[in-house]
């Protein structure tokens, strides 16, 4: 393991914004993510496999009245994402290190008010399927945890990716479907605000065109 990365791992242990295995509140967060971390009523927005949380830190620069927790396995891509959090003295900003597969076992039924999955691997071939992020089973957790209407974004250059996720998300109960393949040429462009992951940036400089979804949460009747 390089110098860099334990330099890392060391920031996340002393890092109240990073919540992960070792820290007692990884144990009892689910649930209580606004009584025990934000301390606030505001909505709940996740970003799941963050990386370096450059859309979480974003969307929480934007939105001040709402809470942001970017999700992501990776310790070293999250510490980078809670260093700029702390240092911006974003308070509406949390980390979580898990995998996506355990989401449930953080956040209780309806906590959550919307989801961003910002350039997923797409896991491409046919026995990688389970993988992908819009697979069914992980809709069904999505489904759990978000509140009745609440929204899921999804932007990808894949655009097999995205033409899976476009059958997907109606067969697993998501309404509301609007998209584009075109989002930079598209009226929804506004929705994004200019956020930019890293990849995204290298993508668009190179004339890839990015889709974008959003849906939402059917409610049962």
């Amino acid at each position: 393991m390089t110098r860099r990365k334990l330099e890392r791992f060391r920031q996340n242990a002393e890092s109240t914004n990073v919540i992960e295995a070792g820290k007692e509140v990884y144990k009892t967060i689910k649930g209580r993510w606004r009584e025990d971390y934000f301390r606030n009523v505001n909505p709940i927005i996740l970003e799941l496999a963050c990386g370096k949380g450059e859309y979480t830190v974003g969307l929480g620069q934007a939105f001040p009245d709402q809470n942001f927790i970017g999700v992501d396995i990776k310790g070293d891509r999250i510490a980078r994402g809670s260093q700029a959090a702390q240092q911006l003295a974003l308070g509406n900003i949390a980390f979580l290190r898990t995998d996506i597969r355990y989401l449930t076992e953080f956040f209780g039924e309806q906590e959550v008010d919307a989801i961003w999955i910002t350039f997923p691997d797409p896991q491409p071939r046919d026995k990688q399927e389970k993988h992908r992020l819009t697979h069914p089973r992980f809709l069904e957790l999505y489904k759990q945890i978000l509140k009745p209407g609440g929204t899921l974004h999804l932007k990808t250059d894949n655009l097999p990716f995205f033409d899976y996720s476009l059958e997907t998300l109606p067969q697993c109960g998501f309404t509301d479907l609007v998209w584009t393949k075109d989002l930079y040429t598209s009226p929804m462009n506004q929705i994004h605000l200019g956020i930019k992951t890293k990849y995204e940036g290298i993508f668009t400089a190179k004339g890839f065109l990015i889709n974008y979804l959003q849906c939402k949460k059917g409610v049962s009747l």
